[in-house]
């Protein structure tokens, strides 16, 4: 087989060598095989599931399926393909007469398919003629798409009955009795009950992220009574210091503004006051939501609701921006965007230059929300942000100068120099049959000259968004509060309730949660707390196949469990942000030295992470390696990477060894010079259990070897320390 050029010497190996020699028997004895296998595989039949359907899906469906049907045709299944809609696009056992094959190989630009884009390559096409000449088969048992208005998420919420089990006594708690009657179906076992004391130190960390003392652990021991633990933990302080983190994920809190600057907000951390101090309020839910989207436009607004609007400035923004006009458009999408993830679970901004590919959402419905939220005004001096003095306090929010709002033109293609036809505010059509009733010009004229005049546009959209005639808003919330309990959610996309996100694993415990939130709990996020955390499915053992997942804990409530079990915890709630250190190296790296900030006094730094300043150019190095959430965008769910620079931190860093020496402080000060209590005590303090008799003997020995300060800084890394159990 070998040809002249084959036979020519290549620099560096000579033909006699053995490894060519190896190579060229390998050659003459494959290639034939292979050559055999090729005209075999040319002529075997072209499957519809794996050649052709990802072609289609690929390339066509975006225009020809579920959401969208140009020319009445459907391709996203071959059942719809043979159909033809109004006109037969395939002809079996003749390609030639198939009109896809016609459009697809065109070169003329008004017939040609697709019609924009890369055109589908030579390989595609001859496989499309291979399976539409063998007779175009397709599968005898196809699924067919429903049409996007079925979609499970834009359906009425409904209540359904609550499962009767089978053979077992009915659970008290509705959620159980969803969860056990779906492995009952599946022939899964119940599980058991977790162990108590594993049982507390769960309930603790997921409700305040701190772990128990010793004093709360002697306490549960005599009562067995978690359920009084539940209750107690969800009216103290640190409750909403725990909980407030994740909403702050979603609503992407930073103190900073990102962009070359990066400057900070000024009085933000007062928004983040305002949702700790919600939650341990048990505001309701839908007054949550009234608040921040139109807090300045409630009837009964006060200080506090105006403060709740800094949900909708709380975006990065350029304080230079290269196109003014359409920085402008790009902080309107920031809050379109977030608004549409946060409370409906959507990803409308993907319609802000054409109809979204994938969702039911149009360009007409994303700039409808735009025009919501156009009369808003960025409260600035040049490059220099400013509040709104509401009664005496500074408030970070964005404000309305007028009743009158500007008008609101759709943008081709997103171009603020290509604007098409004037909107309307309106909120999405697949996700109601009336539109809410927007106030009219005549009713704003009269408005307008009344203290405090504003478009009322957001009042009605947020009045919308918590109506219970709106099918997402509670879905949305319950999804959200469940992911947190048991690590992942009943729909695993908690910002995409769409078509291409997860569809419920749970669908009729989600419309049972979601209706009584609205009907029963009066939108109280406590009651859900307590429904979930005294459910068997929550208080079960945690194995392979049970509803709630291991998962490390997230960097706040790491870091607040060394101070607190090292007894550094500061106390102290609400203010400004305090500024934690920041390591050497790090600062060497940072292209704007003179930007960061100085660090606050040790006491002062020792305060929950809640409270620790977020500057979006510069995360504090401990937070951005153990997966704090992104700041640009809002956060459905944090990443929980497991990386090498994770355990150099936890072992190495700064406030590790700061708190193991405070740590071991504390045990000599408490047990003394007795080894074997200062170890009792510390696993006690730290893991809230007592330790194995092995375990015992090996601290023991380790002790004779390394300081306390070595022994208290390995259980600070220990995986059970970082682990909820």
């Amino acid at each position: 087989m070998a040809s002249n050029a084959d036979e020519r010497e290549a620099p560096g190996c000579r033909p006699e060598d053995p490894r060519e020699m190896m190579k060229q028997s390998w050659l003459n004895d494959v290639l034939p095989l292979t050559a055999c296998w090729l005209v075999v595989s040319s002529a075997s039949a072209v499957d519809f599931e794996n050649d052709i359907r990802p072609i289609l899906r690929d390339r066509c469906v975006s225009c020809h399926g579920p959401l969208r049907q140009e020319g009445d045709l459907r391709l996203d299944a071959g059942k719809l393909i043979l159909d033809g809609g109004t006109h037969a696009v395939v002809v079996p056992g003749q390609s030639a007469a198939s009109e896809l094959l016609r459009r697809v190989r065109s070169d003329d630009p008004d017939v040609r398919m697709p019609p924009e884009g890369n055109r589908i390559s030579a390989d595609q096409i001859r496989l499309l003629e291979t399976w539409i000449d063998d007779g175009a088969e397709i599968p005898d048992e196809e699924a067919v798409a429903a049409p996007v208005e079925r979609h499970w998420a834009f359906q009425p919420i409904r209540r359904p009955d609550v499962p009767v089990l089978n053979d077992v006594e009915q659970p008290v708690n509705p959620i159980d009795a969803f969860i056990f009657a779906r492995r009952q179906s599946e022939g899964l076992l119940i599980p058991p009950r977790a162990a108590a004391e594993v049982l507390l130190r769960r309930v603790f960390l997921d409700l305040i992220g701190l772990p128990p003392t010793i004093a709360e652990q002697d306490q549960f021991s005599e009562t067995q009574n978690l359920d009084q633990v539940i209750a107690d933990l969800l009216q103290r302080p640190e409750y909403g210091e725990r909980w407030a983190r994740h909403w702050l994920d979603v609503a992407r809190y930073a103190d900073s503004n990102g962009y070359e600057r990066d400057a900070e907000k000024p009085f933000v951390w007062r928004y983040r006051d305002y949702v700790i101090q919600a939650l341990n309020d048990d505001k309701p839910f839908d007054r949550f939501v009234l608040e921040q989207i139109a807090g300045d436009e409630l009837p009964d607004r006060s200080v506090e609701s105006w403060i709740a609007t800094g949900f909708l400035r709380l975006g990065h923004w350029d304080d230079e921006p290269a196109d003014p006009r359409t920085d402008r458009y790009d902080q309107l999408d920031d809050i379109v965007s977030t608004t549409g993830q946060a409370f409906l679970g959507l990803t409308i901004g993907c319609a802000r230059c054409h109809d979204h590919k994938f969702e039911p959402l149009t360009a007409a419905d994303y700039y409808s929300m735009v025009a919501v939220f156009q009369p808003l005004v960025r409260p600035q001096d040049g490059r220099t942000e400013r509040t709104i003095p509401i009664d005496g306090t500074d408030v970070y929010a964005w404000q309305e100068t007028s009743g009158q709002p500007p008008e609101t033109f759709l943008l081709k293609r997103g171009s603020v120099t290509n604007p098409g036809p004037r909107v309307f505010p309106a909120v999405p059509q697949i996700l109601t049959k009336a539109q809410p009733e927007f106030p009219s010009a005549a009713v704003l004229n009269d408005h307008h000259h009344s203290e405090g005049a504003t478009s009322r546009r957001r009042l009605t959209f947020a009045r919308w968004l918590v109506a219970l005639e709106n099918p997402l808003t509670a879905r949305v919330i319950v999804n959200r509060i469940w992911q947190q309990h048991f690590g992942e959610g009943l729909v695993t996309t908690a910002n995409d309730f769409g078509l291409m996100g997860a569809p419920p694993t749970h669908p009729e415990l989600l419309d049972w949660l979601a209706h009584w939130l609205m009907h029963d709990a009066g939108w109280s996020l406590k009651k859900l707390h307590t429904l979930i955390l005294t459910s068997r499915s929550w208080q079960s053992v945690k194995t392979a196949d049970s509803v709630i997942r291991y998962r490390r804990l997230e960097v706040e409530a790491i870091r607040d469990s060394m101070l607190a079990v090292s007894g550094q915890l500061n106390a102290q709630h609400f203010g400004p942000a305090m500024k934690p250190p920041i390591p050497q190296a790090a600062i060497e790296a940072n292209t704007d030295k003179e930007r960061i900030w100085q660090a606050s006094d040790d006491r002062e730094a020792s305060r929950r992470s809640i409270y620790a300043f977020v500057k979006r150019g510069l995360i504090v190095p401990m937070f951005e390696t153990l997966d704090l959430a992104d700041t640009v965008s809002s956060c459905a769910k944090r990443q929980v990477t497991t990386v090498a620079p994770q355990a150099l931190c936890l072992f190495n860093g700064r406030l590790t060894q700061q708190q193991a020496g405070h740590f071991a402080a504390m045990l000599r000060q408490q047990a003394g010079d007795d080894l074997r209590e200062q170890i009792l005590l510390a696993f006690r303090t730290a893991l809230c259990r007592r330790p194995s008799e092995s375990e015992l003997a090996r601290m023991q020995a380790f002790l004779k070897a390394e300081s306390l300060e070595e022994l208290c800084r390995v259980i600070l890394n220990l995986n059970e320390f970082v682990y909820p159990e």
